[in-house]
């Protein structure tokens, strides 16, 4: 008859178990042991010493050189002495040098002949539309005034293809369109108060350096007198492949 081992006393029934515990526990021990840290004691008593210590301080004593005080104030007698009043004082008398109604008013009659007239001669500006006689560029002397004013439109715009240049910065920046510029020939023949209008000031700046160019002519004349003669023109920037 072979025996019956009990359940409850085997050895080996929570083997796995017991396992799972120790080596759980094992690890916990390892990691711990691992994440522990130790620091350095410095073998080293700080002391703190309290000194106080009285310096006193010797002040040289400094002869100074005091000057000596002032004298007494002298005393001043006066001696007051009387003297009789036996001159006689002239009063000065000051006479008035207004003039009153009783006075004589000398009558003196200007004669037109003591006149001076100063004539002052207006500068006079007319439009280049409606001046009688247009200034004469060079170039268009002897012409009437039909092609004199032809001519001075034409020798403009030559003069202004001949000198114009576009800016660089300009191209650089894509500047472009109409700049209207406005001058005046004074009556001696010279280009003055320029201005100009235009999409930017770099493009207004070389146009005003165009017409600055513009050389002397023959002033305009109205009723015979020179005068200042106001002119327009336009002047267009645009390069290839601009709108």
């Amino acid at each position: 008859m072979k025996a019956k081992k009990n359940p409850k006393v085997e050895v080996g029934r929570n083997s796995s178990i017991y396992f799972a515990i120790g080596l759980n526990l094992m690890l916990f021990l390892s990691w711990r042991a691992l994440e522990f840290k130790t620091y350095e004691k410095s073998d080293f008593v700080m002391e703190i010493v309290d000194v106080e210590q009285n310096i006193e301080e010797e002040i040289p004593i400094i002869n100074t050189n005091t000057p000596p005080p002032p004298p007494p104030p002298v005393a001043i007698q006066e001696t007051i002495q009387i003297v009789e009043d036996v001159e006689e004082i002239q009063e000065t008398i000051i006479e008035s040098t207004e003039t009153g109604q009783d006075d004589a008013i000398e009558e003196r009659v200007v004669e037109v002949s003591e006149v001076t007239v100063e004539e002052v001669e207006e500068e006079v500006e007319v439009a280049f539309a409606i001046i009688e006689n247009v200034p004469v560029f060079p170039g268009c002397e002897g012409l009437n005034k039909a092609k004199s004013k032809a001519c001075f439109q034409q020798k403009i715009q030559e003069h202004i293809l001949k000198n114009f240049n576009y800016p660089q910065t300009a191209l650089e920046l894509g500047l472009q369109g109409r700049v209207s510029v406005i001058f005046v020939i004074d009556s001696k023949g010279n280009t003055t108060s320029i201005r100009s209008r235009g999409p930017d000031k770099i493009l207004e700046k070389e146009a005003e350096r165009i017409i600055s160019l513009l050389p002397k002519m023959e002033p305009g004349k109205q009723r015979g007198k020179p005068v200042k003669v106001s002119y327009a023109v336009p002047i267009f920037f645009k390069f290839e492949g601009g709108s």
